[in-house]
């Protein structure tokens, strides 16, 4: 990779970053702590107590909220202004009182104590349970102010914002710095917060623009780099509560438009130089191939890359607009612009560029100002994104995380990330799919599966070795990433609810355990580390490593339902050795869930007025979902131009009886509102009821599904799908008045007799050669009661043979039957991943079932039998730091085959491999090759730079590592015995967080092979 980009990209961060004071070699002063009360007076909801020269203000905001202020000097000073706290209400009724060694300062919620000897601050609720306590007096330096607080025994906290690789559990014991860096990778806080919350019942934000670090230690201290102290405190019977109120403060998270929640493309089409000359007009062939594959689009940035500019923008916009996508804008030429820009048809801003200047100040202001802009020139709503941003930003753009690149780690750590920001009120953050270098197919398709349930997300080009678009890898990659472009797409009526919910509550859709399961300590830890919840009702689990199987999925308290499968779960439990081939996202509904759905769309434009509405229900007792519809995309909801429509659920908590869905009138209006609509529903019985009523009449029953799709209203049971479902349709009913769906002897989620279902499995790791046949084991374990007649299929990718076994007549109750299944790839069978899918169709309870279980095998390439070089073999994996790794050339550039003759230390080398760091080449050798040699180094071409180390792996153990690389470095012999291994990885990894020069060889590799 050449430095010049990173050099370009890190100098205007440089511009972005707040000096952090007190950073020089000399001593810093020593603390000053406050003393003792000297002076007290009262002004309604403001208080003023001095302690000799400092003096200290505490303002009453609401009966929960309120701000304490601290000048050393006495001389009050607001930094901020007006940028983040907004106007608020009526302040509240407050009185205080002399109670001796200290006042009381209360509303008829909270109570604040301030201790006179020496001046400390105590929150107490009402009843006179303590939230809060100073351990000692604020502190200062002239450089820093410091809070020091009691920690409790069981205390959690939250918060400071986007932290990337953490934020999803709690950061008790850990020290957390808030302040915008230069680092978008695992450890950075690229979109920090001066807020956090406790399990105390309350939160903290530091009204400020300086950088700060909180240690979450025993006691906790929390410290800004300003000599004033200035807080607001929230107190709250709940995280929610407490979110909701520090947005009622700095902005409640915006409504995007519905637009906004499809997904994005980034691109430059014009002076790209890793694409060649192109035109802003040839986004528009971009788009037609999203058209062509079935691929969901909303919008794109058609001038994606640093100089990149655009033209034709009117004709550009119309062209988009014909493809049902919207225009966005790289702002690198600032936002003066803006107006004439949004009149030509932009509506998305990206402002990466556009403020870079002398700190937070200009982040917020540009956010808040392109935001206000799009709004000035159209009748839109504002929308935006940003890679750096402050507390205030979450009322006009989407945070996102920055430039990165595709790997298995940069899956890991990003997990964590966004669920932890809902903390902070930051409903909106997101990372581009896979990066905007580096990367894989699999690693794409990994990435997408798991950010479809992020509410905001987009694919970035033109700085990778190829384009990334959905669609570019082919076959199977298209396929999945289709499937799951058009889930997403499919749940925007719920997605768009909590973001409704969010402009409402300030609580966002990605949300972290512990956010709604508070008194699970579990929740809280590394347990629930790598899963999030979308919204109440999904917990998604990404697969974050390169394997098939996903272990150590926490479920918590309750029922849970695998959407693919239906298998249904008791929690709390976890989950180890979970299914999950390529294409099988770990996703789990919770029991009692209502889903709307928007079925069979590509673009929330494909709807009519006559489209239905699909409700995708998981039965068990009684629940709810409010549905939020408005035009969304312009601002007349701001004006009470929206609707909600209540569905309720009434359910058994468990096993047989009636389930009823209440269907509420939908109440209020909005242009375009469906004044009818037809309603479809998915329930997810396990068990087919006797019949359904609607309104109390009897729907038609239909055997089959072919029957049931060519009708306009009735229902069927499909007892293959996910464990048994009942599907019923409605023809067009009035939106403005209620109706109920009745399904009479059905069951709650799980079926009749709970437990009683089967499952099917198969042991992981299983390995077939192409044109060999293999036999394939398959688990059949029956449930509570016995299974019978078990028929066992087995579907393969095609040209793939399979024989199939006989039926099983008996598999007692909880136990395990394997079953035998031969399967033969073709002889040109892809090495790599494949996917088969076991079905056993049973009877048990009285009842025939069907269980399904999608599992990997994994097609091998025929094994070396002679010496042979590692450029000449089959790559199982090929993952590179940027670009494509090199068959017998260096690394080059972005492109393949870019790269020169490969030269270690003035030694020119015919074979090898040149590659990039963090670089992974795996390849299979089949317990064949004994030994592995090569010369290691840093390519001449990089002229002295760049810092790795060289690694050698086999079947999951190092074999060998290198010391440390420069480009410096004298070349590395390497001769590793492999020891019968199957599976050898060659591995290239960054030592000095500069990816910048990584150019890293293994010449002459060469496997010694019988």
């Amino acid at each position: 990779m050449s430095a010049i980009p990173l050099i370009v990209l890190l100098g205007l961060l440089v511009a972005l970053l707040v000096p952090v004071p007190g950073t020089a070699h000399a001593a810093a002063p020593a603390d000053s702590t406050v003393g003792n009360l000297t002076g007290f007076s009262a002004a309604g909801p403001v208080y003023h107590l001095t302690a000799g020269q400092a003096e200290a203000r505490v303002t009453f905001v609401s009966g929960q909220t309120f701000r304490v202020e601290l000048a050393p000097d006495g001389k009050f000073s607001d930094p901020t202004g007006s940028d983040i706290v907004l106007p608020q209400g009526a302040a509240p009724v407050t009185r205080w009182r002399d109670a001796g060694d200290r006042y009381e300062l209360s509303t008829s919620q909270v109570t604040l104590r301030a201790y006179k000897s020496p001046l400390r601050f105590a929150l107490y609720r009402a009843d006179g349970t303590k939230v809060w306590a100073e351990s000692k007096g604020l502190t200062w330096n002239g450089t820093r102010t410091t809070q020091t607080l009691e920690r409790g025994a069981t205390e959690q906290f939250y918060g400071a914002g986007m932290q990337n690789g953490r934020g999803n559990t709690s950061h008790r014991g850990q020290t957390v710095e808030v302040g915008v860096d230069d680092n978008w990778n695992d450890g950075g806080h690229p979109n920090s917060v001066p807020f956090y919350l406790s399990t105390a019942g309350y939160g903290a934000f530091r009204n400020t623009y300086a950088p700060g670090t909180y240690a979450f230690t025993d006691p906790v201290a929390t410290t800004e780099q300003e000599n004033r102290f200035d807080a607001y405190y929230f107190a709250g019977p709940s995280a929610k509560d407490v979110i909701g109120q520090y947005t009622q403060l700095t902005g409640r998270p915006f409504l995007p438009p519905v637009y906004g929640l499809e997904v994005g493309d980034s691109d430059c089409y014009l002076h790209n130089a890793n694409r060649g000359e192109r035109h802003t007009l040839d986004s528009l062939k971009v788009a037609d191939d999203y058209v062509k594959n079935d691929m969901p689009n909303g919008w794109m940035l058609v001038n994606d890359g640093y100089g990149c500019g655009y033209e034709n923008l009117p004709q550009t916009s119309a062209g988009l607009q014909d493809r049902k996508m919207k225009t966005g804008l790289w702002t690198e030429d600032g936002i003066d612009k803006l107006a004439d820009q949004v009149k030509a048809g932009q509506r998305i801003a990206k402002l990466d560029v556009a403020w870079v200047g002398d700190g937070y100040k200009f982040a917020l202001d540009g956010c808040k100002d392109a935001y206000q802009g799009i709004e000035d020139n159209s009748d839109a709503r504002g929308f935006t994104w940003a890679p750096e941003s402050w507390s205030g930003a979450q009322r006009c753009g989407v945070q996102w995380s920055g430039d990165q690149s595709g790997s298995w780690e940069y899956i890991r750590w990003q997990i964590p990330t966004y669920a932890g920001a809902t903390m902070s009120g930051l409903a909106y953050t997101s990372g581009d799919i896979d990066g905007i270098f580096g990367g894989s197919p699999k690693t794409y398709t990994r990435d997408l599966e798991w950010k479809s349930f992020l509410p905001a997300v987009m694919t970035m080009d033109g700085w990778a070795a190829n384009d990334k678009q959905p669609y570019q890898y082919g076959e199977p990659y298209t396929s999945i990433n289709r499937q799951y472009l058009k889930l997403k797409e499919s749940l925007l009526p719920y997605t768009y609810s909590y973001s409704a919910e969010a402009n409402r509550t300030g609580v966002g859709q990605v949300r972290p355990l512990a956010l709604e399961y508070p008194n699970d300590p579990k929740a809280a830890s590394d347990a629930a580390k790598y899963e999030f919840l979308s919204g109440e009702d999904f917990l998604v689990a990404p697969v974050y490593q390169d394997t098939a199987v996903r272990d150590g999925i926490y479920l918590p308290k309750g029922t849970w339902t695998d959407y693919w499968t239906g298998r249904v779960y008791q929690g709390p439990t976890t989950v180890n050795g979970y299914s999950a081939p390529l294409g099988t996202l770990p996703l789990f509904v919770k029991a009692g869930a209502a889903v709307p759905m928007w079925p069979g769309i590509r673009s929330y434009q494909d709807r009519t007025p006559s489209s239905p509405v699909a409700w995708d229900v998981y039965p068990q007792g009684t629940s709810s979902f409010t549905l939020y519809e408005d035009d969304g995309v312009t601002r007349q909801s701001r004006a009470g131009k929206s609707a909600q429509q209540k569905v309720t659920v009434r359910a058994p908590s468990s096993g047989a009886g009636d389930v009823t869905v209440d269907v509420g009138a939908s109440n209020g209006t909005f242009q375009g509102k469906q004044t009818a609509r037809p309603y479809q529903f998915t329930v997810h019985t396990g068990d087919a009821p006797a019949g359904l009523l609607l309104d109390g009449a009897a729907l038609p029953k239909y055997t089959s599904k072919a029957a049931f799709d060519a009708a306009s209203r009735g229902w069927w049971f499909d007892a293959a799908d996910r464990g048994g479902v009942v599907q019923a349709k409605t023809q067009s009913l009035s939106t403005a008045k209620p109706f109920a769906l009745r399904l009479l002897g059905a069951s709650a989620l799980g079926g009749k007799a709970p437990g009683s279902a089967a499952v099917v499995s198969s042991p992981p790791a299983q390995e077939v050669g192409a044109g060999v046949p293999a036999t394939v084991p398959v688990d059949v374990t029956a449930g509570s009661r016995d299974a019978t007649g078990v028929q066992l299929t087995l579907k393969a990718p095609a040209g793939w043979s399979v024989t199939a076994p006989a039926p099983v007549g008996r598999i007692p109750a909880g136990t395990t039957r394997r079953v035998q299944v031969t399967v033969t790839p073709p002889q040109n069978a892809a090495p790599g991943e494949a996917v088969l899918t076991a079905s056993a169709a049973y009877r048990t309870t009285g009842q025939d079932r069907v269980t399904a279980q999608p599992f990997a095998v994994s097609a091998m390439p025929r094994p070396p039998v002679a010496d042979t070089w590692a450029s000449d073999m089959v790559w199982l994996g090929e993952g590179n730091g940027y670009g494509p790794p090199e068959r017998d050339r260096s690394n080059g550039e972005s492109g393949a085959e870019d790269g020169h003759p490969i030269t270690l230390a003035g030694t020119v080398y015919p074979k090898g491999i040149g590659a990039h760091a963090d670089s992974d080449i795996e390849l299979y050798t089949g317990g064949r090759c004994t030994r592995f040699t090569a010369d290691a180094g840093i390519d001449d071409e990089i002229n002295g730079y760049g810092e790795v180390a060289f690694s050698v792996e086999a079947d999951g153990k190092v074999l060998w590592t290198s010391p440390k690389v420069t480009g410096a470095s004298a070349t590395v012999p390497v001769d590793v015995p492999l020891g019968g291994a199957r599976h050898v990885h060659l591995k290239i990894t960054d030592t000095n967080n500069s990816k910048s020069g990584d150019h890293g060889d293994w010449a002459a590799a060469k496997f010694s092979c019988a």
